[in-house]
């Protein structure tokens, strides 16, 4: 194996740059003078990767974006291939974003670079199509969910899971006491986490009813809503301030709930009570902080009827409808093989509901007990068994390692 290999990087949104800049730290230990380029973000850069195109440059989200930035994406991308052209790397390694990443591994796999493929696409829940592409193009999947492993392995890919690499981070640390300081929270009191989504349109959809579910219903509870780092915080907090009132039909004499924003979602999780979370990587970090929770989502009457339609798990995910006729979407149920986690959807998502499914999550319930348990279940099935020297991170390098050697 050559000492200073050229790796070419594709990560295209904020979760795949965090992965990607640890990588490449974790390669540098092992190869000092391996070179980096690519597709990345900040967090690459800061590693030594040389970008050849800059993640946040075509990291638009909504169809209305990606149209309109259609032609400036397509020649980025185009820069990316001539790259691959001109200065041909040893191997290829892309993470998540399969827009891109699937074309990029095309044009690898065509010039016979092996390509590494790290945190599948969700092509066993829909777009079982492009599995096909996996199969021509992929050389090695490295998966961060256990059953995704068995998934390709049954359609002839060489998967490998890896383990979760939030499951591997420790709990935060800030004592309860400061935090309380820090955001003026009554320490005294229970907190409930609000967790709506880290898009606009998911927050619009999302935090009203969790809002009025706090204002219709109040209890002795503080309320802490996470500002994720993609949402601007004075319009976030007007929002939120738009939706405080006493909704019809209440006393006006009750207090209204109050929402402190914070900035951090796992040390929100860590130290609320419960939480109220919508469907995604959050109820993955609710997961593994053993934050008791529940999974909520609303989408369009159209983009609902039309997932109903797409959504089609393997056998390799056990995964029984409910009595609305609604697969789980929670990622911790198809962990866990099992609702442990309750999941309101569309109509069923609503503030009488949502207090009724929350109250038992506050105090020292069976319904708590036993999902705190469960919790800790998915966290230990989120590590691969009998691999505690090697974190995620280092388990990938060691693939990347392994076939660069090959």
């Amino acid at each position: 194996m050559s000492s200073n290999p050229r790796i070419f990087l594709s990560a295209g949104e904020a979760s795949g740059d965090q992965y990607g800049a640890q990588l490449i730290a974790a390669i540098k230990r092992q190869l000092p003078a391996a070179t980096f380029t690519g597709l990345g973000g900040l967090g690459m850069a800061a590693q030594g990767q040389e970008r050849v195109v800059r993640a946040e440059d075509v990291a638009h989200m909504g169809i209305t974006e990606v149209i309109r930035h259609m032609p400036y994406i397509y020649g980025q991308y185009r820069r990316l291939v001539r790259s691959i052209e001109q200065n041909p790397p040893a191997i290829g390694v892309l993470i998540d974003f399969p827009d891109v990443n699937f074309r990029l591994a095309r044009e690898l796999k065509k010039r016979g670079i092996p390509v590494v493929w790290f945190v599948s696409p969700q092509l066993w829940a829909w777009k079982r199509g492009r599995l096909r592409w996996v199969q021509e193009r992929v050389s090695r999947m490295l998966v961060i969910f256990p059953f995704e492993a068995e998934f390709y392995r049954a359609r002839g890919v060489d998967a490998e899971f890896v383990g979760h690499p939030l499951a591997e981070q420790p709990l935060p640390s800030v004592p309860r006491e400061a935090y309380a300081a820090h955001y003026n929270l009554d320490a005294t009191k229970p907190w409930v986490a609000l967790l709506p989504g880290s898009r606009w349109r998911e927050i619009e959809a999302n935090l009203p009813v969790m809002v009025e579910m706090a204002c219709r219903y109040p209890r002795d509870v503080e309320y802490i809503l996470p500002v994720a780092s993609t949402i601007d915080r004075a319009r976030l907090a007007d929002f939120v301030a738009g939706w405080i009132s006493h909704p019809p039909g209440t006393d006006p004499r009750l207090p209204l709930p109050y929402l402190h924003l914070v900035t951090d979602a796992r040390e929100a999780l860590h130290h609320a009570q419960a939480s109220v979370v919508a469907s995604g990587t959050a109820t993955v970090q609710a997961a593994v902080i053993g934050n008791p929770f529940v999974v909520v989502y609303k989408v369009s009457k159209l983009t609902y009827e039309v997932a109903k339609l797409l959504v089609d798990y393997p056998p390799e995910i056990p995964a029984e409808v409910d009595r609305a006729g609604n697969l789980p979407v929670g990622m911790v149920n198809l962990i866990a093989g099992r609702r442990i986690v309750p999941e309101l959807l569309q109509e069923h998502f609503n503030p009488q509901k949502l207090s009724e499914t929350l109250g038992p999550l506050l105090v020292d319930s069976p319904e708590r007990r036993r999902m705190i348990r469960d919790l800790a279940e998915v966290r230990q099935r989120l590590v691969p068994a009998g691999d505690g020297e090697r974190n995620a991170i280092e388990r990938v390098r060691d693939a990347v390692l392994a076939l660069l050697q090959s």
